[in-house]
């Protein structure tokens, strides 16, 4: 028999054998003689008939089915071949399972997805497993989908249309009859609702329901992404009608309710295009020599009512995204840019967490409350840096956020550089107890009135920008702790982190041990101290943005939830988010709920608020998916203006299909495509993170410097090929 032959027909002999454990576990109470499964599974042909007698014989022998009477046969009982998980589809149109408690995904080939799409929950029926192989199986049913609309591109036809969905791994276009255009035009950029996909059908019938715009267009693009993720990009007429009816006034009869700190010196440092300012830090030094800190944040609830228009919109959208270009924002302008937002000489009502430090940060007595502040400054992080570099202040031109140089008082400059010197304390507490610490570079672009990139620079998390860390960290762990040590135990919104999976941290140790690094798994103490010299050691090299990121990948997902199991990155016991309720839903319910307790309310029940707290985790996960397709669409355009120039990159990350190459300088990832590399055969080498040449064993691993010119540029998919040139010498 040829190899043909013999491999033709184990694989029909495996057909049959799923199709056997496929009727049998679909109705695991009935038996079924072989007539009954040859029906069931289509088998007509006479080879095929004594194939399928042969194999219940087999399975019965080896008590992988039952036989209940003679010739009659049912699933065994224990086996749970059906289980619930999410679609994740590859980019050739497969997809894997991922079931909660299988250690391993399921593979599900294409043509076994039942009309599934990426991230649906889906009902999965796995095969037997053969030894050696990767667990399988077929998609039986769609439990719920993730998402029913799509941004696509417009293929017009005489009478209908069709749209090819931008998202690589939305495998099938949708069909559009001329009575659902909504004024679309070929090629435009849409949004499309798939309203049906018939049994018969190739394709599932859909609606257009907003164009927007020709591809490739800057606010097209940005509109995209956004669409993309089922972000809104305008607030609904009646929500900010609503807000802007809103009092936003302050009165005497509701600081009379709160503790005045108007007299107290207070300023806010942040970023100098900020317009939401949403803390701000007062400082006084006591007669005991120790130090009043306060951290006031913006009191969103006291605008913010639950069961309004407007609450609903916020919890909707649950977090602000902050794309390249612009802020999508969580409440309205009335709010977030002017009653919530604490600019300087103006009276604002705030929520604040106040305490008594001694000079070695030891916490003596703490406060949190309801008050009314007066900020006396507004700093941009590069004026308080240049007060702490200089320890003066004299704010120069170049980088004063005012009309030129100015000269900020002593007692600010006082208070600057004494909260400089206690947040480089509590860091290095934080530390010492495990804290790791993520100073990930972050891309940023300087625009133009056009919204084109002109240039990129990189965002460093300098001395101003860890003071003000340092307080936020401070305020959010008191409060999380202040609730959570109460007995008995009370409803709470805590921000929790759970240990590193130890397998990620093996994987990340094999590629970090090719730059001469590695990690210490004695404990979990020596895990954290190996993981921040790590991340000493690789500041200022090449491999800087690569291991940061694999870093970060090998963590567990910080979320929100009820049930309290601290937070492993910060090496805190109990931890919240109180500090930006103008951006972030869970901070609103922290607060609501840090007022109910001070007022002595009894604790609300869980459910709800662990509904909520899936949802706020749910949204800040699409609004940092958005945030970074954003920045690469920006990176790509950045690019397009430099298909010219060589670059010298490192190859972050290594495929079958190809190289995924970071240029050093800007930080743009792009790929080279195996099949054009074309001076050998190349194969993956999966154990090596490498392709390696047939005929001239030449290997191009992760970490490799090499040189790369941009090939191609495409805005719309948002892809950026490389040609290479060859290695870095």
């Amino acid at each position: 028999m040829s190899k043909n032959n013999k491999r033709n027909k184990n694989q029909r002999k495996n057909e049959i054998t799923r199709g056997i454990f496929t009727v049998l576990e679909k109705e695991p109470e009935k038996s079924f003689n072989y007539k009954q499964i040859a029906a069931k599974i289509g088998v007509v042909d006479t080879n095929d008939r004594n194939t399928l007698i042969k194999r219940l014989v087999e399975l019965k022998e080896k008590k992988r089915i039952l036989e209940e009477g003679r010739g009659s046969y049912k699933a065994v009982a224990s086996t749970k071949t059906y289980h619930t998980g999410t679609v994740d589809i590859t980019g050739r149109g497969n997809a894997y399972i991922v079931v909660e408690g299988l250690d391993d995904d399921v593979f599900v080939p294409f043509n076994k997805l039942k009309k599934a799409f990426h991230r649906d929950v889906v009902e999965v029926y796995i095969f037997p497993r053969r030894k050696g192989k990767k667990l399988e199986g077929e998609i039986t049913k769609i439990v719920s989908r993730d998402k029913t609309s799509f941004v696509g591109i417009v293929d017009m036809q005489k009478d209908f249309a069709f749209v090819r969905p931008t998202d690589y791994r939305m495998y099938t276009d949708i069909f559009v009859p001329k009575s659902k255009f909504s004024n679309a035009e070929d090629g435009d950029k849409v949004i499309v609702e798939i309203n049906e996909w018939p049994d018969n059908a190739d394709s599932p019938f859909g609606t257009i329901t907003q164009v927007l715009g020709k591809p490739g267009e800057h606010n097209t693009e940005i509109h995209s992404i956004l669409a993309q993720y089922g972000l809104p990009y305008e607030f609904p007429v009646e929500v900010d009608m609503f807000a802007n009816t809103l009092d936003t006034s302050i009165k005497e009869e509701e600081i009379a309710k709160r503790r005045d700190l108007r007299e107290t010196l207070t300023f806010t440092i942040d970023p100098k295009d900020a317009k939401d300012f949403d803390d701000a830090l007062s400082f006084k030094i006591l007669e005991n020599g120790n130090y009043e800190i306060g951290i006031h944040i913006a009191d969103v609830s006291h605008y913010l009512k639950t069961d309004t228009i407007l609450d609903d919109e916020a919890y909707d959208r649950a977090t602000s995204v902050y794309l390249v270009d612009r802020v999508v924002p969580m409440l309205p302008e009335v709010l977030s840019n002017n009653a919530c937002s604490l600019r300087p000489n103006e009276e604002k009502y705030t929520f604040s967490a106040i305490f008594e430090i001694d000079e070695n940060t030891v916490i003596k007595n703490e406060w949190f409350g309801r008050t009314v502040i007066n900020s006396d400054q507004r700093f941009a992080y590069e004026e308080a840096q240049h007060i702490i570099e200089t320890g003066k202040g004299l704010i120069p031109m170049e980088i004063s956020i005012r009309d030129g140089a100015y000269t900020v008082g002593d007692e600010i400059v006082d208070a600057t550089l004494t909260m400089d010197h206690l947040a480089k304390i509590m860091r290095d507490k934080r530390m010492q107890q495990g804290a790791i610490s993520f100073d990930k570079i972050e891309v940023r672009f300087n625009l133009n009135e056009k919204m084109e990139p002109e240039g990129v620079y990189f965002k460093e998390s300098k001395d101003a920008n860890k003071l003000i860390e340092e307080f936020m960290l401070l305020a959010n762990r008191r409060v999380a702790q202040f609730i959570g040590k109460q007995k008995p135990v009370k409803t709470f919104v805590y921000r929790v982190h759970d240990e590193p999976n130890e397998d990620k941290l093996m994987a990340l140790n094999g590629i970090i041990s090719r730059f001469g690094h590695k990690l210490d798994f004695k404990d979990k103490k020596s895990i954290s101290n190996s993981l921040n010299q790590l991340l000493e050691d690789v500041k200022g090299k090449k491999e800087q943005n690569l291991v940061d990121t694999l870093a970060i990948r090998s963590m567990s997902k910080a979320i929100y939830t009820v049930d309290n199991i601290g937070h492993y990155g910060l090496a805190f016991d109990y931890y919240t988010h109180f500090t930006s309720p103008i951006r972030r839903y869970p901070d609103v319910m922290v607060h609501r709920l840090l007022q109910h307790y001070l007022d002595g309310g009894e604790t609300p029940k869980t459910e709800p608020y662990e509904i909520k707290c899936k949802h706020s985790s749910d949204m800040e996960s699409l609004a940092a998916n958005a945030e970074r397709d954003s920045i690469k669409y920006m990176q790509i355009k950045f690019m397009e203006d430099h298909q010219d120039q060589e670059f010298v990159g490192v190859i972050s990350g290594v495929t079958e299909w190809g190289l995924y190459v970071e240029i050093i300088e800007n930080k743009c990832e792009g790929m080279v495509r195996i099949r054009d590399i074309k001076d050998d055969y190349y194969t993956f080498d999966e154990k090596e993170y490498a392709i390696v040449g047939e005929r001239t064993k030449k290997t191009y691993q992760l970490g490799d410097e090499v040189i790369v010119m941009v090939k191609s540029t495409d805005l719309i998919k948002r892809h950026l090929d490389f040609s290479l040139i060859g290695k870095n010498a």
